[in-house]
């Protein structure tokens, strides 16, 4: 290394250059190539983002550079977690239009003079470079990507679209349809993939970081070239036809009426793209318009609802090894993802083809989340089959994940007595069983909990980490804190009947079952779910849980709640007892042979009170676990229906939503809905405590 290597990054060791001297939020000094290192630093956080006071400090940085021009200019990050998560959005909701747009002309404005600095620009990304991070890194001329490094644009689910010089610098950079399509779905773009698209010049390990600086700031390293399909799209013309097709495209996942930014940057590219100043313009304009409206105050409101939820699994977990019992879907899910977050785990099952197949799945978990070679080795590694079950002496988490049947799940309790070590929490993967029926015959009632995954569990973010009568308080914080380790957003509930997401769910599943007995059909039942906003209709959710599962659950909440459920449907009975199943057996209520089902159903001869009838009984059930305390806010129960089922996040939750539609509103339409259609449309008496 030619730098000193910063002492407080522990056992990290990246390459910093002559960056010793820090002032403020950053780190910078030259070396003897007169190579100007300035390293973003940010005070009091194990995360980077650029906020203003950065954005200020890196002004006067570059200020110093015009007067003093050094052979070259690197930019990188000295923390161990990447290198930029984006705008510091907290300070969104306080500014005006015009502050908004003046604070962009400031950023703007710094960006720009780094890209005309008379020398090489160099930007040095590991770990994740997202938003204004990448906005920064496409101002330089250079970028060198250490392998593992990936960049995106996630302003679209912020209700937004870049607004520091993205939406022009990328497709100037990059084939222009790759580009819009990376800002418009705000998906991630991983190493290999960056370098072939031409985001990254040259992809590196860490050890070559500073040989690779040397040769850019020589100008060894060649530049991205765009293509003619890039020189065509400089035409108004050809970009009003890509337009369309992007337009037609984005309005089936995100129409307009909810999702207006990814609409709003076609329309900026298509009437602006093939002038860089005009883009620029626009692009400040448009922001600041997209800032103020509900769809992106409302999806901010979800971010932090996020982090809310993040602060919940912080802390040391002080677990290992993890056991987990059953390999079936959602056990070898559980177990990949420990692996893949470091946990030493072992799995186990009654049979050995179970385990077979355990592995199989967790090497596809392992491609599919974009693990290096050598990452998935390491995950593999750490996941070993356990078919006798030896790892249950050693584990300092033991995760059952048996099928739902109490009389199984005590077998399984019983055994564990004598095995598992002193102090070993042992959770239950249930969805419908009582965590307080479940502890009497735990081993350990104080060590006991749910830990409720859902399916699939590599791409659903929230578990319900369910507290039992006799749970004590640091079981409790050690499981929330444990999914916090292996990326996963903790819940803390108390125990109820479905806990907050079923719930929530069974009426809403249930009613669309009704609603097809009544002859409505079941695409016009789907497409009102998602006109409203829900991710996915009732009935393909049905179909794609598994419709044994939901009469399994719908059945347990009829048995032990005390409020009226829609009657469970003579149809659904029929299906599980023909073993349609959904999508697992390939055929529920739609077939699922040609994949999944894309309900579009002209909605003129739709009941009016279709949507009601849907979404009403979810937000009745929401009051109700909030007012049973369950749930500890409207918060919790807001991130947990979002992050747990896609609930409309436009809306912010069915909890802001209630509030945003009107609580005594929202109880007048309840009544009129159980005067018409019955009693499971009463109002849960929670509703008085939210006026």
């Amino acid at each position: 290394m030619t730098g000193p290597v910063l002492k407080y990054l522990e056992d990290a060791k990246l390459e910093l250059g002559a960056s010793d001297k820090r002032d403020g939020h950053w780190r910078m000094g030259r070396d003897v190539g007169d190579i100007l290192w300035l390293v973003l630093d940010k005070k009091d956080t194990g995360t980077n983002t650029i906020s203003e006071d950065v954005i200020r400090e890196l002004d006067r940085h570059i200020v110093e550079a015009e007067k003093d021009v050094p052979k070259a200019l690197v930019i990188r990050s000295a923390k161990q977690s990447g290198f930029a998560a984006g705008a510091d959005i907290t300070a969104f909701d306080a500014l005006s239009d015009e502050g908004a747009a003046d604070l962009l002309k400031k950023g703007h404005d710094v960006l720009d003079r780094i890209e005309a600095l008379p020398c090489p620009t160099i930007c040095v990304v590991h770990g994740a470079a997202l938003g204004a991070g990448f906005e920064l890194a496409l101002a330089c001329n250079y970028r060198i990507a250490i392998d593992g490094a990936s960049f995106a644009f996630p302003e679209v689910q912020l209700g937004l679209h870049p607004g520091l010089g993205g939406t022009f610098r990328l497709p100037a950079l990059i084939d222009p349809t790759e580009a819009m399509v990376l800002m418009l779905t705000g998906k991630t773009t991983h190493t290999q993939r960056a370098r072939s698209l031409g985001i990254a010049d040259i992809v590196i390990e860490e050890r070559h970081v500073a040989a690779a600086v040397q040769a850019a700031a020589d100008g060894k390293i060649d530049k991205h070239e765009q293509g003619l399909k890039a020189r065509a799209l400089g035409f108004e013309q050809a970009r009003s036809l890509v337009a369309r097709q992007m337009r037609s495209q984005t309005k089936k996942k995100a129409p307009k009426e909810h999702y207006p930014a990814p609409h709003a940057l076609i329309a900026l590219w298509e009437e602006r793209g093939g002038d860089r100043n005009d883009m620029q313009r626009g692009e400040i304009e448009s922001f600041a318009k997209l800032l103020k409206t509900d769809t992106s105050k409302n999806l901010r409101r979800v971010f932090f609802l996020r982090q809310q939820l993040k602060d919940a699994g912080r802390g040391d977990d002080d677990i290992v090894h993890v056991h987990v019992i059953g390999a079936g879907t959602m056990g070898a899910e559980i177990a990949t993802m420990a692996a893949i977050k470091g946990k030493r785990v072992t799995l186990s099952d009654v049979g050995t083809d179970p385990l077979g197949k355990a592995v199989k799945q967790a090497m596809q978990i392992c491609k599919d989340k974009h693990l290096s070679r050598i990452e998935t080795r390491d995950a593999l590694d750490r996941l070993m089959p356990d078919p006798h079950g030896f790892g249950i002496a050693r584990a300092d988490l033991i995760i059952e994940a048996a099928p739902e049947k109490i009389d199984l799940k005590e077998k399984i309790y019983a055994d564990l007595k004598s095995k598992m070590k002193t102090g070993a929490i042992l959770a239950s993967n249930t969805s419908s069983l009582s965590v307080d029926e479940l502890i009497t015959h735990a081993p350990t009632k104080t060590r006991f909990a749910g830990l409720h995954f859902f399916n699939p569990v590599s791409k659903v973010d929230l578990v319900e980490v369910v507290k039992g009568a006799a749970t004590n308080a640091k079981t409790l914080n050690r499981l929330a804190a444990f999914c916090g380790t292996i990326g996963k957003l903790p819940a803390k509930l108390g125990d109820y009947p479905g806990f907050v997401v079923n719930r929530a769910l069974t009426p809403y599943l249930m009613e669309a079952m009704v609603l097809m007995d009544e002859g409505i059909n079941k695409e016009v039942i789907d497409t009102a779910a998602l006109l409203f906003g829900m991710p996915m209709g009732p009935v393909t959710l049905a179909d794609q849980v598994g419709l044994d599962i939901g009469l399994q659950v719908a059945t347990s909440l009829r048995d032990t709640l005390d409020k009226p459920m829609a009657d469970i449907s003579d149809t659904l009975r029929k299906k599980v007892e023909d073993a349609d199943l959904g999508r697992k057996t390939g055929k529920g209520f739609y077939d699922w042979s040609d994949g999944a089902p894309h309900p579009n159903a002209d909605m003129e001869n739709a009941p009016e009170d279709l949507t009601d009838r849907l979404i009403l009984p979810m937000l009745d059930a929401c009051v109700e676990v909030l007012r049973r305390g369950v749930a500890e806010s409207e918060d919790q129960v807001d991130g947990t229906m979002v992050f747990a089922t896609g609930w409309a996040p436009f809306r912010g939750g069915p909890m802001q939503y209630a509030r945003t539609r009107g609580v005594d509103a929202i109880v007048s339409r309840l009544k009129e809905l159980e005067r018409t259609h019955g009693p499971r449309f009463c109002a849960d008496e929670g509703w008085r405590y939210l006026g």
